[in-house]
């Protein structure tokens, strides 16, 4: 319980960012979080007759009324998703003062947010592209220093064929694979700490088992323990989050489908390609959101939407059916 109201603004994110910190989200969410508080709260100074700093605002100031105006200007050069994003970690914020006895109540229902677009699926493009790229990655290429394909294909394959993310990846164990042969499945530690398991095929079995083989012969059996990461770098340490992006993209380039990857999706369009055909083989979006760890169902229905659009579009685009729409001219001259 704090005794002082009027601690600084600033002052308070930093104790805020320390008890989100046990959450332990990632940097890049950590630092968003900071920035956009950041922020706000130099604009809601600027607001006041005379402006204060963050580090000068005591939080008691951030009325209703003050908190609107600072939000108004924030919002004003920015997408709707950067700011409904902002207001969310302001609520969080107020939250966290309101349960730790520093501010009465949260002001921030009463500042207005705009509805967030939920973001679109973005697959690899073509037909055949996730054969393709494991194929192509699946061979020896002799212009790489030190190849090791059976890693590279076992990566691509837990992201294409189970739809984990690059932060799920990097936190898997050995031990992670768990049950008899022919009802395999991954432990995975989502977003927020939520766990769910994925049931793994036969096929990708057969890819990880390969996979951890020859990793027992470039590093010996004692690289297999059951707590060591599952995705080591060619030194046989645990491969970080810049290593496994440079990998997947360097696969991009070996199997020649760089210009079929959405910009800006990397290893989430493996992801979204799992999520896309899921969909398109019939799951349910409650199906969708078990294996992919979604927080709410509307993220999942997204798949499921564009799926449709998609085959509406390959119906419409069908020859016949514009034959019928001479057909239909027809009949009506005739009927005139």
């Amino acid at each position: 319980m704090h005794d002082n109201q009027d601690e600084s603004v600033r002052s308070l994110i930093e104790e805020f960012l320390t008890a989100r910190a046990t959450r332990k989200p990632s940097p890049h969410t950590l630092e968003a979080y900071r920035r956009d508080l950041c922020a706000v709260a130099a604009l809601a100074g600027e607001t006041l007759t005379p402006p204060l700093p963050s580090d000068a605002l005591p939080v008691t100031v951030l009325s209703p009324r003050v908190m609107r105006a600072a939000f108004a200007r924030f919002a004003a050069p920015r997408a709707v998703a950067s700011v409904h994003r902002a207001w969310s970690t302001w609520n969080s914020f107020f939250s966290f003062l309101v349960a730790e006895g520093v501010v009465a109540g949260n002001p921030m229902p009463a500042v207005d947010r705009p509805r967030a677009p939920l973001p679109q699926p973005k697959p690899l493009r073509g037909e055949d592209t996730p054969e393709q790229l494991l194929a192509a990655v699946s061979e020896e290429d002799g212009r790489q220093r030190d190849p090791w394909p059976e890693r590279d294909v076992a990566v691509l394959a837990l992201a294409l064929c189970a739809g984990l993310r690059l932060s799920e990846l990097l936190a898997l164990r050995v031990a992670s694979l768990a049950g008899r042969p022919g009802e395999r499945r991954v432990d995975v530690v989502g977003k927020g700490g939520r766990p769910r398991v994925v049931p793994i095929e036969p096929e990708l079995d057969r890819v990880v088992v390969a996979y951890l083989d020859s990793r027992a012969r470039r590093f010996g059996s004692r690289s297999v323990r059951p707590d060591s990461p599952l995705l080591l770098d060619r030194r046989g340490e645990s491969l970080r989050r810049g290593g496994l992006q440079y990998l997947v993209e360097s696969c991009y380039r070996r199997a020649g489908v760089v210009d079929r990857v959405p910009r800006g999706a990397q290893l989430h369009a493996l992801r979204h390609t799992f999520a896309t055909r899921l969909a398109e083989d019939g799951a349910s979006a409650a199906e969708i959101m078990r294996l992919l760890g979604h927080a709410s169902l509307a993220s999942s229905q997204t798949y499921i939407e564009v799926t449709a659009s998609q085959q509406r579009a390959a119906v419409r685009s069908n020859r016949t059916n514009r034959a019928l729409v001479g057909l239909v001219r027809l009949e009506e001259g005739a009927v005139g």
